[in-house]
């Protein structure tokens, strides 16, 4: 991952950091953003060393979300035949697409966020698992603000982690919703006087997810999700299957003899997916 534009990547002692790199221009969301994006996050979910991603950003702002040349450019929003309102549809599909890449990622995603999270940032930073901000964080659903509705998973998404009244009044009005509010209303999980402690607090929750055995974390995040999106009755059976599919005597044991002798523990990486296109 060594030819990217607008991201900086790299991955150390099981924690890979992806970092949006155009602060000079906020870091919108240009076509160069969802294509490295998307590359990047299939190539974690397909290797299967790394254990959890950090997701941070440069610069005053966090993003400032989709740039609108996009929509004049890579995206025609032709909206004056069946034909052009179709490709709409098909167009905003491999957008979400790509945010659901966050959120069905084999490993947990962190974001840390400074100053502006606006747009199609919060789409984005909602698909992850865990969100720490800066004093100076707000959240905007600028959509509304500009005469649409928001479409790439903030009204999807958001409804889940904050009350639903608090979901409407932002998203029909546009307002901010500072990091205090944030944290109060369960959007943010810590709120950090400067960006270097929040990034260094960022690294610190990797890197003891990290220490865990990996498919343990895998079945953690199928259990949530699944729990999220259905009943518990429904839940509860599907966690018995699950359990049922990835227990470990060996990693048990192993944790529990690490902790005893004081050591890190040793645990298998997740499997490399090998795609059939590859083969």
């Amino acid at each position: 991952m060594n030819n990217l534009h607008y991201f900086s990547f790299s991955a150390n002692d099981h924690i890979a950091h992806l970092v949006l790199n155009r602060p000079e221009a906020m870091n919108t969301m240009n076509p160069t953003f969802w294509r490295e994006l998307d590359e990047v996050l299939t190539h974690i979910q397909r290797d299967g060393t790394a254990r959890a991603l950090v997701i941070s950003s440069t610069g005053k702002h966090f993003s400032a979300g989709m740039s609108l040349d996009t929509f004049s450019n890579a995206i025609q929003m032709d909206d004056k035949s069946p034909e052009g309102r179709a490709a709409i549809f098909d167009s905003l599909t491999d957008l979400q697409a790509t945010f659901t890449k966050l959120e069905s990622l084999r490993i947990p995603v962190v974001v840390a966020i400074q100053g502006g999270c606006i747009g199609g940032a919060v789409d984005m930073v909602t698909a992850c698992c865990i969100r720490y901000a800066t004093k100076d964080t707000f959240f905007c659903i600028q959509e509304i603000n500009i005469g649409m509705v928001a479409d790439v998973g903030t009204l999807q998404r958001l409804p889940k982690l904050m009350p639903e009244a608090v979901v409407k009044e932002l998203a029909y009005t546009g307002r901010r919703l500072k990091a205090d509010k944030a944290l109060m209303y369960g959007l943010v999980n810590e709120v950090f006087e400067t960006n270097d402690e929040m990034q260094a607090a960022a690294m610190q929750c990797a890197k003891e997810i990290a220490s865990k055995p990996p498919i343990a974390i895998w079945g953690t995040k199928q259990a949530i999700h699944y729990t999220r999106d259905h009943s518990v009755e429904d839940s509860l059976r599907q966690m018995g299957w699950l359990q049922g599919a990835i227990w470990s005597n060996a990693h048990v044991r192993e944790a529990i003899v690490a902790a005893k002798e004081k050591r890190e523990a040793q645990f298998p990486a997740l499997a490399p997916l090998i795609p059939f296109t590859s083969l």
